[in-house]
């Protein structure tokens, strides 16, 4: 596609700014939404602060040539609560947030070693284009409720499972498509600066559409439209709580049987993130024109995300991974400038003490990402179809491939064995490549 910025351009100092402040925002109601599922007195702003570290490693890792940065893990959310359900205190628990993300990285470090003795060419084989793009489009489609579901927040759904609208779900939905409006107008028609900032401009739109909500409903006394929430300011903390200050107390507790819990619920989970691992990585390189699994290489990205983990937990408690929205992000706007993704990094790390700032960010209704999310997730999807162009179709081999692949993603196909849950990508993943070395083994899926 045709970039505005290339990895190796440099904007101009307050440009860059702003666009740090935009992926920011991209990934940011991901990466703090981990700490609070997990709950247990995790800090956002210490997942913020481990985010940022984590980028820096995996950009460091990877030579400054593949531009994305890494966030809080969901993959990982399963295994985080093994660690604290485990633990025989909240210290205990801390304690297995870290052991468990160097139980992940060094999962990572070990195929990195492989890839690096044995090169690519397997990774080619078994997921050619015909495999490899329609998991990618599932990446997008299988957060496509949640981007829906944030935009209607609040929502219930009837027997059918449609949306019942009330007068707070319309007040969301209006707020989310002025944001998605705005994003879309801004990406299709506007100049120079503003075309590559949509997600900030929609966001500010939607927010200030929901602030409008929120002071009718407080003069009118419709508690129904106050969509904006401030109370987060009443229990805000300028430093960052981080994970290594408790992990040292309980680290005199730990026993064998735990650390065995804790591998065990980590291990597994570091093979399967793997996959989709490779998937951004091919989405990325077709964005930027480069095969990032050749240069800087498929080891080098590895070996960046798992200790850009091992640091991320060390500081945050949550194991990071290549974020989808990022990649979004850099295709919608056109800028794939690596010095934005180290800005980014360095903002999150700066922001993350700053109280009022990650407060106020975390105040950005529920509503209002989901309209950029629709636009994010969407892109993925549509990026992971368009790998399929080349793949002849009117084979029935290729044919099948790709309809198990998407069928199996759409249709959820989520498989808990033991402790460990294969997500509905690892699931249509494998399938796929099952299905494609059988049936197509000469891999003739192009013409």
């Amino acid at each position: 596609m045709n970039l505005v910025y290339k990895v190796n351009d440099k904007p101009k100092f307050p440009q860059l700014i702003v666009f740090a402040f935009q992926q920011l925002l991209a990934i940011l109601a991901a990466t703090i939404a981990v700490p609070s599922i997990v709950g247990n007195g995790m800090s956002q702003s210490a997942a913020l602060f481990g985010a940022g570290i984590g980028t820096i490693v995996y950009l460091l890792f990877t030579k400054f040539k593949s531009p994305v940065f890494l966030g809080s893990s969901f993959a990982f959310l399963g295994s985080m609560f093994a660690a604290f359900g485990g633990a025989a205190s909240t210290a205990v628990g801390y304690a297995g947030l870290i052991i468990g993300a160097i139980f992940a990285g060094l999962v990572y470090v070990v195929i990195a070693i492989f890839v690096k003795i044995g090169g690519v060419g397997w990774v080619r084989k078994l997921m050619p284009a015909v495999v490899i793009g329609p998991t990618v489009a599932i990446i997008g489609l299988s957060l496509a409720g949640n981007a829906i579901g944030d935009a209607l927040h609040g929502a219930a759904v009837d027997s059918n499972g449609a949306y019942i609208m009330t007068s707070s779900v319309w007040a969301n939905l209006i707020c989310a498509m002025v944001t998605l409006l705005t994003v879309i107008f801004f990406s299709v028609k506007g100049k120079k600066m503003f075309k590559l900032i949509p997600f900030i401009l929609g966001i500010l739109a939607g927010y200030l559409v929901a602030l409008a909500f929120t002071l009718f409903g407080n003069a009118t006394g419709h508690d129904s439209l106050k969509i904006l929430d401030f109370s987060a300011f009443s229990a805000m903390k300028w430093v960052p709580d981080f994970t290594f200050r408790q992990a040292f107390d309980g680290l005199k507790q730990i026993d064998a049987k735990y650390i065995a819990t804790i591998a065990v619920a980590y291990v597994p989970v570091a093979f399967v993130v793997f996959a989709e691992h490779i998937a951004d990585h091919k989405n990325l390189s077709s964005i930027i024109g480069q095969d990032l699994l050749e240069e800087p290489g498929l080891h080098r990205t590895l070996l960046g995300d798992g200790i850009g983990s091992m640091a991320g937990a060390f500081f945050g408690g949550c194991p990071n991974t290549t974020y989808g929205e990022s990649v979004g992000c850099v295709a919608i706007t056109g800028n794939a400038s690596i010095v934005t993704i180290l800005a980014t990094a360095i903002l999150a790390i700066a922001a993350s003490f700053c109280g009022p700032f990650v407060t106020f960010l975390s105040t950005i209704p529920s509503c209002v990402m989901g309209g950029v999310c629709i636009t994010l997730y969407g892109f993925i999807a549509v990026s992971g179809l368009k790998m399929l162009q080349p793949v002849d179709l009117n084979d029935n081999r290729n044919l099948f491939t790709a309809s198990v692949i998407l069928i199996a993603g759409i249709g959820g196909m989520t498989l808990k064995i033991g402790s460990v849950t294969l997500t509905e990508i690892a699931c249509a993943l494998i399938l796929g490549i099952i299905v494609n070395l059988l049936f197509n083994r000469q891999g003739k899926e192009e013409k």
